[in-house]
């Protein structure tokens, strides 16, 4: 059991072009896409693992295909034509470079998680604009008792302008926020 989960961890980490993963009676080729980073996803997928929750280690998998899977769909889109002054965020992928982060946060561990030791990876969808600033952010998966920690947190993030002909644009991404209890 461990060598197919290290196996699937290992594929899904290279995305190697061409090589098929079967869950219940499906396959999903994993193609040939820049780099996508499942680095988080991969740390808690071995901690899983490790620990021998396999069940957990199997969804987190899924989830690292998935993202995957949308770096494909993203990078076979045509090339965003931007009109300066539109004004709307297009998604990191393809042509567009995610921004480099220039100020981290960390989020406040909430007393109450800690104390019930809730811990894990809370993924949030955010609209960076032109200079850099997170304004906006909404929560994708949910850890009820850390998520406004991850909220708080990521909107005090700053990143590099992000640039598409030239000119700042506004993008929309993906980040996630890992609490551990320690």
């Amino acid at each position: 059991m461990k060598r197919a989960f290290a196996t699937g961890i290992l594929l899904a980490a290279l995305a190697v072009p061409g090589v098929a993963f079967a869950q219940a009676g499906s396959t999903v080729q994993v193609p040939q896409v820049q780099p996508v980073p499942l680095s988080e996803f991969l740390d808690l997928i071995k901690t899983y693992v490790d620990e021998g929750r396999y069940e957990e280690a199997e969804a987190m998998l899924m989830r690292a295909l998935t993202a995957v899977r949308d770096a494909r769909r993203v990078a076979t889109q045509p090339a965003v034509q931007f009109q300066p002054g539109g004004g709307e965020p297009v998604r990191v992928g393809g042509n567009i470079a995610e921004p480099r982060k220039l100020r981290d946060v960390r989020p406040e561990y909430p007393e109450i998680a800690q104390a019930a030791k809730v811990q894990g990876i809370v993924i949030l969808e955010v609209v960076i604009d032109e200079a850099g600033d997170v304004t906006d952010a909404k929560v994708l998966r949910s850890i009820p008792l850390l998520d406004q920690a991850a909220l708080d947190a990521v909107k005090q993030w700053r990143y590099t302008p992000t640039m598409l002909n030239g000119t700042p644009v506004p993008v929309i991404m993906t980040v996630t926020v890992n609490f551990t209890t320690r």
